[in-house]
């Protein structure tokens, strides 16, 4: 589990192979992080198969295709954050790293970000609701009902995160609160008359 207060920045150092792709990343810190240990790249959770001065993943076709990990290069910029300790402070809201899918930034002014989800995303963006965008917990501004949402930045969060050199075109990686998913697929099994 995370919270989406990510803790930095990572670099990508390397990236290897064609249906499984191993990358090889430096995090702001490996300590006490072992072999197996959940790191959150990007949003999507990602299990450490080496740990040394960088830190190794394996990457699965299926993760490939839904996020935007799929066109990592050398030296690309990712937002990293550790897995949930018990007793951490919760300063977000809770994530699992199972990434919905992807996003498309359509403007950027100042600080505001207006993001356009695909359609079959739509009915889960509520407006002050909670979203993961790129591994960033954040909450919904204004959403036109169709899948397009504007979410509002502080200085902090552009400069700990990848999200300051965003521009229009480039895509994110979407995790939809849990709380929310279950009460819309609820009330949609329930209207349906499928019941609980």
């Amino acid at each position: 589990m995370f919270t989406g207060i990510v803790q930095g920045t990572g670099s990508v150092r390397s990236v290897l192979g064609d249906s499984i792709v191993t990358v090889d990343i430096e995090i702001p810190s490996t300590e006490g992080l072992e072999i197996g240990g959940s790191v959150s790249i990007d949003g999507v959770c990602l299990t450490a198969t080496s740990v040394g001065d960088t830190v190794t993943f394996d990457i699965i076709p299926e993760t490939l295709e839904r996020t935007t990990l799929g066109s990592l290069s050398s030296g690309s910029s990712v937002n990293v954050e550790r897995s949930l300790k018990f007793g951490d402070e919760l300063g977000g809201h809770l994530l699992s790293g199972h990434i919905m899918g992807t996003a498309e930034i359509i403007a950027v002014e100042n600080q505001d970000y207006t993001i356009k989800c695909p359609s079959e995303m739509s009915e889960f963006i509520q407006e002050k609701g909670y979203i993961a965008v790129d591994g960033i917990s954040l909450t919904i501004g204004e959403t036109d009902g169709e899948g397009c949402f504007e979410v509002h930045i502080i200085p902090e969060t552009l400069r700990l995160t990848t999200l300051g050199s965003k521009k229009v075109g480039d895509h994110v990686n979407i995790e939809i609160d849990a709380m929310t998913q279950a009460v819309v697929e609820t009330t949609k099994r329930l209207m349906k008359g499928g019941g609980v």
